[in-house]
């Protein structure tokens, strides 16, 4: 899609983009469209100055908010998974409650390491799954006072509700500060809304 929009993109790595999200996860990205700003960006993610803020829908209330310090690598028995490891790398994460509602909650999510599926494991391993989850999720549960109705909702939620909400970075030719963001999607704004009611 992105060669199609610019033919030049077919020269740098990945076609530009600086860096992923998940499979459906929604919200923004980073595209490079020079060789030059692309090395620039991914420097810039290496020394951790790029600044992203994501909002997960959970189950569970957490407190206000905390950080998660613990190193993730391949999970031991299924090798197509992460996990919290011993043997891991770094990985730092924080997180905010933004809104608890009724055994669920919507936390603002940053990094501070870019580990794979970082966010979904930490959360996963503090037992704030993201809802929707089908890898790291566990089996189906709801939160206490979950209505038949929400049951249904939650249950045909087809993605993680994980949304790369905003990303503040350096521009590679101006060195000007730039922050951008992103609305919840539709999705995602569908399932708080079934959230509220159940309140």
């Amino acid at each position: 899609g992105l060669i199609n929009y610019d033919s030049k993109l077919a020269y740098l790595p990945r076609a530009g983009i600086v860096h992923r999200l998940d499979k459906n996860t929604s919200g923004l990205m980073v595209v490079s469209r020079n060789e030059r700003s692309y090395l620039h960006l991914v420097e810039q993610l290496k020394q951790r100055t790029v600044m992203r803020k994501y909002y997960a829908l959970v189950r569970g209330e957490p407190a206000s908010g905390g950080i998660v310090e613990k190193p993730i690598g391949r999970h031991p028995k299924f090798r197509t998974k992460q996990a919290v490891v011993k043997t891991g790398r770094e990985a730092i994460t924080r997180y905010k409650t933004i809104k608890r509602i009724n055994g669920y909650s919507l936390l603002e999510v940053s990094l501070k390491t870019g580990r794979t599926h970082q966010i979904r494991v930490h959360l996963s391993y503090l037992d704030f799954p993201i809802i929707g989850d089908s890898v790291y999720g566990g089996r189906k549960k709801y939160a206490k006072g979950t209505s038949d109705q929400l049951r249904l909702v939650i249950d045909n939620f087809k993605r993680q509700a994980l949304h790369a909400r905003s990303l503040t970075l350096e521009h590679p030719s101006t060195n000007e500060l730039m922050s951008f963001t992103s609305d919840l999607p539709k999705d995602m704004t569908l399932l708080m809304n079934a959230l509220k009611k159940n309140e």
